[in-house]
């Protein structure tokens, strides 16, 4: 009897599966000789894992499974980034992460689109659509990199939480852009700033609603009946958070990071866990975080196009050293310098200067680019493909020697 076509493809996912969880294996162990940061390892073991070297990950890109796995990653990475912060330093520097989150796209935006303008001559709006896409940092690329290297705690967890915050912006400048560029509507101020309101506020109620519920049953006094499930419990609030604030067209990614960060501080809210469970849910997250950053990174690996890249290669390296080295440095200066309430030192401003790598939001928005046939959408994947590439080898990698330079390394608790 043949097997079917179904099971013949459960068999082959089950061994790329396999291939992943091995080949991220042995490139965490490779990091930890290296003592850089995993995701650096992860992405190059993807490329090499890939069609364009070894065809040993062949998962397509717009693939319903593939989207599958960099939803949820970025969601369980972005609430334990979330479960990283304490809220006494979040009210330290509030100031500059608003600000940061959304003017500081802006910048990023304008400044990277008008060098892609000069750079690659083609139209203006495209070079702006290029710049939005690009603009927002990646929360499943710097929430393991803080997690990995011993950062001063107000400059990781802005960093970490800029990254959080800014992709709704990003998103709603891009396809605000986009909508210009396609003849399809005009920009307008006021609709953007009331979607951008829309989706934080949903998105920061749905997640806090989601973070308290669920401190609730795991940590209440009395109330704690599924304290042993509490793994379970993060996996599903994490769904939960991300598909509820969905469906309300609010920030996902903002509402799972909330829950992360409410079901951290708990105990403002008066609930406790015991020691042996809280490590027990400490240890399933790490685990559980690990094993999304191997997926997530040596997909994106995998799925870097070097045919496509190499259309504007010169151009968009260019275009990313700008992007690297003037509109980050501006968009830090003019966002964070001015914050009397922060008072941020010129040793963390230059760290956060450094501090933006491009990653799998930027990479998400390019796709939905392309699938909807936007102008310049082949030209912007490829730029968007250089970006990830050099700001997680060049930005990641030394990440732990700037820090260590402009002494903001700290031990590790």
């Amino acid at each position: 009897m043949e097997p079917s076509v179904s099971i013949e493809s459960a068999k082959h996912v089950l061994l790329v599966f396999g291939i992943i969880l091995a080949a991220g294996a042995l490139s965490g162990l490779i990091a930890q000789k290296l003592k850089v940061p995993d995701v650096v390892v992860f992405l190059i073991t993807g490329i090499l894992l890939g069609p364009e070297v070894l065809p040993m990950i062949d998962i397509s890109a717009d693939s319903a499974l593939n989207q599958l796995i960099l939803i949820f990653g970025s969601c369980y990475i972005l609430f334990d980034g979330g479960a990283s912060l304490r809220l006494s330093v979040l009210k330290e520097v509030w100031i500059t992460l608003v600000v940061i989150a959304t003017v500081g796209v802006l910048i990023m935006t304008a400044v990277t689109g008008i060098a892609a303008y000069y750079i690659l001559g083609v139209p203006l709006i495209v070079a702006l659509l290029l710049g939005a896409t690009i603009a927002s940092t990646d929360p499943a690329t710097l929430v393991p990199i803080f997690k990995q290297v011993p950062i001063k705690d107000r400059v990781s967890q802005t960093v970490m939480s800029e990254s959080a915050f800014n992709d709704a912006m990003g998103a709603i400048i891009t396809f605000s852009i986009l909508g210009i560029a396609m003849g399809s509507g005009g920009f307008s101020i006021g609709k953007a700033l009331f979607d951008l309101l829309w989706e934080s506020v949903l998105g920061i109620v749905a997640g806090g609603v989601l973070g308290y519920i669920a401190a609730f049953v795991i940590a209440h006094e009395k109330y704690d009946f599924l304290v042993e499930y509490a793994p379970l419990i993060t996996l599903m609030a994490v769904i939960g958070a991300y598909l509820g604030a969905d469906g309300l067209h609010a920030s996902g990614f903002m509402a799972v990071f909330v829950f992360g960060v409410i079901l951290e501080n708990k105990d403002v809210f008066g609930f406790r866990m015991e020691d042996h469970e809280e490590e027990k849910l400490e240890e399933f997250v790490l685990t559980t975080s690990l094993i999304m950053r191997m997926f997530i990174f040596i997909l994106l690996g995998a799925h870097v196009d070097f045919g496509l890249m190499n259309q504007y290669l010169v151009g968009g390296v260019a275009i990313v050293l700008i992007f690297m080295f003037i509109a980050r440095p501006l968009t830090v200066f003019a966002c964070a310098g001015p914050d009397r309430r922060a008072k941020w030192s010129k040793q963390e401003l230059l760290f956060m200067c450094w501090t933006r790598e491009t990653g799998v939001i930027p990479a998400a928005l390019a796709g939905m680019l392309v699938g909807l046939k936007a102008p310049g959408s082949q030209m912007i994947a490829s730029v968007t493909f250089i970006a990830i590439l050099m700001t997680i080898l060049i930005q990641a990698t030394t990440t732990k020697w700037l820090a260590g330079k402009l002494g903001l390394l700290v031990e590790k608790r």
